[in-house]
């Protein structure tokens, strides 16, 4: 099968498109090698070019992103049976097959013409009243192979059974794409040597069949000087025959015997059952192919089933984190994550459970800097009936609840000292006891940790344990800052945008670029979460199909957008007005910033915040 896209819904549903060696282009624009009439689909939106072996799909700056497994990706590489969504339109990717291990010979073609007068030829209508003769070969054919669901096994099973009725000793069965244009399935075996016998078929042979839908019986080809094609003559068989797969109008493969001896010779009455059998196994082969398929199919959907949880990003910061995360997520160890706030470390600690061999266990997250120092100790290492005051019965903290699975502490530097002499016990003899118990009990659990702090200079200053760092830390994974990865800016924006107009039951097609440039120029101190915040609040208050640079808040406003030339004149002038007024005010407070905020009438944090976004530091240094 050619590589090639399937459409699976949208106004394309149901088309197939191949792909070749040159790039694929999906837009709306008519000259696009997949064209998508619709609006949300960008002129030139995304490509798909072959790079060696394999096939990168690219987004070429559509307004409303390129989603491979309903993740936005700027680049990515494919595999067979990804999911492309591109506007309302989804795509399967399916890739040539064949790769895997398999039980068949090697199947090859030859090219060369080996009809003549020789040949005998049976259309499948003819063969129809022929399957009562011969009603106990076909009634095992049909119970046999109609009990198989693999594929593989079903053609090999159906070849010996095919051998048991028709001296023939080799045997092929080639499966044909969806236009019934070339083989992208092949299936063959020997007689007497099974798979380990490469076989040998003609090509010519195969496509005429599938082209004519009618049987065809070459008798003793070797013998006749126009048969004498190069591999035919090395095989020297006595006969060819060749039997469509037919499935209602349409050819889904053929079936191929042959034989180089002259005695016994496959005859008519061999053409006539195989033909016949034929029309059995159709149905079989086409159902095994469809069971795989939705086999697969429920494979990628299972993948993708906690596909909100995953990282949204394809910078180079991004793709350390993912190799780090590859690499210690099957291991037990403990890890440290470290980050600003809102860069997504719990979606770390989550990516590394859930590739863990904990991922069928409990993930609990602990926020250790939204309980008292009572409560935190309450709720990791629980409490025994009468601990304390309101301990009514007995509790089982998370610690004890996650045994097996994974614990994820986060803003773990605000641990009180105490606690951490009891969590440290935890990480190296993994058993604890019960606030007011003296038993003590044994837990199997993974420790994530997370934190937005300077750990090392807290151990300077007397805050955090240095023992309890260093078993902490025995890998360290850190999250950057979104300013420090602005190329995944668009792609989470976009995802943002399809989650929240979702959410919101208002339809969205995507981001203005001028206010694309806006998100992309915008340093984000709250990062990814600042981030998430900012389109939903746009998505709730905007009134157009689009995010534009109004739906924003004002602090992205006031951002200079130097490396976006498509920004908004209003904006800009509304920008420069902005730097103006507050040079004039610094200069007749003679520098003071509070005397300079009662003069605009605004607070002194405000004025620090316009000065900044605005980039007017240098100036009043001046």
């Amino acid at each position: 099968m050619k590589p090639r896209l399937a459409a699976i819904s949208g106004r394309a549903k149901g088309a197939t498109f191949d792909i070749g060696e040159e790039a694929v282009v999906i837009g709306r624009d008519t000259s696009a090698s997949v064209c998508i009439a619709e609006a949300s689909v960008s002129r030139r939106h995304s490509q798909i070019e072959r790079k060696g072996n394999d096939f990168v799909i690219s987004d070429l700056d559509s307004l409303n992103g390129t989603f491979v497994n309903d993740v936005p990706v700027k680049t990515r590489r494919l595999q067979n049976g990804d999911r492309i969504r591109i506007g309302e339109s989804q795509f399967l990717f399916l890739l040539r097959e064949g790769d895997e291990d398999t039980t068949s010979s090697p199947v090859t073609f030859d090219d060369q013409s080996v009809l003549s007068s020789s040949t005998i030829q049976l259309r499948f209508d003819d063969a129809l009243y022929l399957m009562a003769r011969d009603l106990t070969a076909l009634l095992k054919v049909s119970t046999t192979i109609n009990a198989i669901h693999g594929l593989e096994e079903l053609q090999k099973r159906l070849l010996e059974l095919l051998f048991e009725v028709v001296p023939a000793q080799h045997g092929a069965i080639l499966l044909s794409d969806e236009n019934e244009a070339e083989f992208d399935a092949l299936f063959g075996l020997d007689r007497f040597r099974g798979s380990d016998e490469p076989i040998t078929v003609s090509r010519t042979i195969a496509q005429q069949v599938m082209r004519e839908k009618a049987a065809l019986l070459a008798g003793n080809p070797a013998s006749d000087p126009a048969l004498a094609s190069e591999s035919v003559m090395d095989v020297r068989p006595g006969s060819v025959l060749c039997v469509p797969l037919m499935m209602f109008d349409r050819a889904l493969g053929v079936l191929y015997l042959d034989t180089k001896e002259v005695d016994p010779q496959i005859n008519k009455d061999h053409l006539q059952l195989v033909t016949a059998i034929a029309g059995i196994a159709a149905v079989a082969i086409q159902n095994a192919r469809h069971i795989e398929w939705l086999e697969r199919e429920n494979r990628r959907l299972l993948e993708d089933f906690n596909i909100e949880h995953n990282m949204v990003g394809e910078s180079a910061a991004m793709r350390q984190v993912y190799q780090l995360i590859s690499k210690v997520a099957p291991t037990d160890s403990t890890v440290l994550i470290s980050g600003e706030s809102g860069t997504g470390k719990e979606l770390a600690a989550r990516a590394i459970h859930q590739n863990s061999k904990r991922t069928s266990k409990p993930f609990m997250a602990v926020n250790c800097a939204a309980l008292a120092e009572s409560l935190l100790e309450s709720e990791l290492f629980g409490h025994e009936k009468g601990a304390f005051t309101g301990a009514l019965t007995q509790k089982k903290g998370r610690l004890e609840l996650t045994d097996g699975g994974s614990l994820f502490l986060d803003e773990v530097g605000e641990i009180s000292p105490a606690l951490q002499v009891k969590l440290l016990r935890v990480l190296q003899e993994r058993e604890f006891e019960r606030v007011g118990g003296t038993r003590t009990i044994k837990v199997d659990i993974r420790l994530v940790a997370a934190t937005n702090q300077d750990l090392e200079q807290a151990i300077e200053q007397g805050r955090f344990r240095q023992d309890l760092y260093y078993r902490l830390n025995v890998v360290s994974i850190e999250m950057p800052p979104l300013r420090e990865r602005r190329e995944d800016i668009p792609l989470l924006a976009s995802y943002f945008v399809e989650k929240y107009s979702a959410r919101c039951n208002r339809r969205v097609l995507g981001i203005s670029p001028e206010a694309r440039a806006r998100l992309s120029a915008y340093d984000w101190p709250g990062n990814v979460r600042e981030l998430e915040n900012t389109i939903e609040r746009a998505v709730v208050l905007g009134t157009t199909d689009q995010i534009l640079p109004e739906d924003l808040p004002e602090a992205l406003l006031e951002t200079v957008a130097a490396e976006s030339p498509q920004s908004a004149k209003y904006h800009d002038a509304v920008a420069q007005t902005k730097k103006q007024i507050i040079l004039e005010a610094m200069l007749q407070a003679e520098g003071n910033y509070t005397e300079a905020a009662r003069i605009l009438e605004i607070h002194p944090n405000y004025l620090h915040r316009l000065i900044r976004n605005l980039n007017l530091r240098d100036q009043l240094k001046r």
